[in-house]
């Protein structure tokens, strides 16, 4: 059976099993923009690749909030499987579909709607506007499948299954490969095809992923019904917290992006060439975050607290160790990187100096995801907001700044990589002395 009991076993093996299909999964999830990317940067040139990055950037940050429930989603199910409460685990999950649904509506008709408000608000370049509100407003239109078959793959995870939620990413991938060049180039459709590929894709993957989930009974899904007034309390005090945490960093991700353009478009679009490779870079240390927040909350639910302490540990030297190799590869193939996505020389040595001069401060931000997924894994979510706040509003935007006024562009980079160092210390004293492991959920989720 794909699901796993994370509250015995060999620590390391779990982690090991159930985080490789998890950095798969990520590295398809990315492949989505980055096949963009290649067809966009190679057929329609910079500009409309600096389009696909600015608006990239504000999909990222209006998902933010439902992604961040989808962290609470994945605690509080986690502690429940570990906990063995099986009515719980069926009414939770009844009311996450019911509430993420409501909201991905909500939230896809705003984006919708003030698209084109937001870029000009981001200070995007004249020549990549029009292209950017298209590709931002098509999007928003599919936003409810982009989060369904996410939303599908949490709670698999959380259930201890990494290995289905591969396979349904998977025939998206395939499928928006097939249709972008055809969208693009055949039907003439330019910036917007990339983005109806997009959307396309990932409503079959979802269709499908509820089909077989059903099927094979991999979930304890129901009928939806209206949730309850304590599990919905217990998801919104969780998920609003969590969902800031997102929103936090996908926010701070656009302020940087307001001082990357103000460089002008050789710089926006190394950089957006830059953020793709960045983007693979660190996919590792997130699945890593999210593996250790499942097989945590399990040993959370089942009180099992050595165990969530070894989890930790492990998760943090294998975060070290392969984050390592992957910067070190980084600098020694960072413009052969770049040069998959655009061809304009000084976009190119833009992009290309940005990766060798943060690359090896990756494995530093990789402690911030496996240790702040080890404390989201007991519920503080209010404190693992604080902690984003601290690094992405406190450190990375001013530093960011700070460095390029001084160091002119190159100081993006250089600002971005001393705010790692330093909020990686901070997670990791949060963790040592914090009181997270005081946060009670599980008798209010029973």
């Amino acid at each position: 059976m794909a699901q796993q009991d994370f509250t015995k076993g060999n620590i390391l093996k779990q982690l090991l099993v159930f985080s490789t299909p998890i950095m798969l999964t990520n590295f398809l999830q990315v492949s989505y923009q980055f096949v963009d990317s290649l067809w966009v940067g190679n057929l329609l040139g910079a500009d409309a690749l600096g389009a696909v990055a600015v608006s990239g950037t504000v999909i990222f940050t209006v998902l933010s909030f439902i992604i961040g429930i989808n962290n609470a989603a994945l605690t509080i199910l986690s502690q429940q499987k570990g906990g063995d409460h099986e009515e719980g685990l069926k009414r939770y999950l009844n009311a996450f579909t019911v509430i993420q649904t409501i909201l991905s509506v909500v939230l896809g008709t705003a984006g919708f709607l003030l698209a084109e408000r937001i870029l000009a608000l981001m200070g995007t370049p004249a020549g990549m506007a029009e292209g950017a509100a298209s590709y931002l407003q098509i999007n928003f239109i599919g936003i409810l499948f982009l989060f369904g078959y996410n939303f599908i793959g949490t709670i698999l995870r959380a259930l201890g299954d990494s290995k289905n939620p591969l396979y349904f990413v998977l025939i998206a991938v395939v499928l928006n490969a097939i249709l972008d060049p055809l969208f693009i180039s055949v039907f003439k459709l330019g910036i917007e095809g990339a983005a109806y590929a997009t959307i396309v894709s990932q409503g079959f993957a979802f269709i499908i992923g509820m089909i077989f989930i059903l099927r094979k009974k991999l979930a304890p899904f129901t009928i939806p019904s209206w949730p309850h007034k304590e599990e919905a309390a217990l998801i919104f005090k969780l998920g609003i917290p969590s969902g800031l945490q997102m929103t936090v960093i996908s926010a701070g991700v656009m302020a940087i992006m307001s001082v990357v353009t103000s460089f002008g478009s050789d710089v926006v679009a190394g950089f957006g060439a830059a953020q793709r490779i960045d983007s693979i870079i660190m996919l590792p240390a997130m699945a890593l975050g999210t593996a250790v927040n499942s097989m945590a909350g399990q040993n959370i639910g089942g009180n099992q607290w050595e165990r969530v302490h070894q989890i930790a540990l492990y998760g943090v030297i294998y975060n070290l160790g392969i984050m390592f190799l992957i910067a070190l590869g980084t600098v020694l193939f960072a413009e052969h990187g770049v040069r998959l996505f655009i061809q304009d020389k000084e976009s190119v040595h833009y992009g290309t100096e940005y990766l060798k001069i943060i690359a090896f401060f990756y494995p530093l931000l990789g402690i911030n995801f496996v240790l702040n997924g080890v404390v989201r894994a007991s519920g503080a979510m209010f404190q693992v907001l604080i902690l984003n706040i601290i690094s992405f509003w406190i450190l990375r935007y001013p530093l960011t700044f700070l460095f390029s006024k001084f160091m002119g562009d190159k100081g993006i980079a250089a600002g971005m990589g001393v705010s790692f160092a330093i909020s990686s210390f901070i997670a990791y004293m949060y963790y040592r002395i914090g009181k997270w492991d005081k946060q009670v959920i599980i008798s209010e989720g029973k």
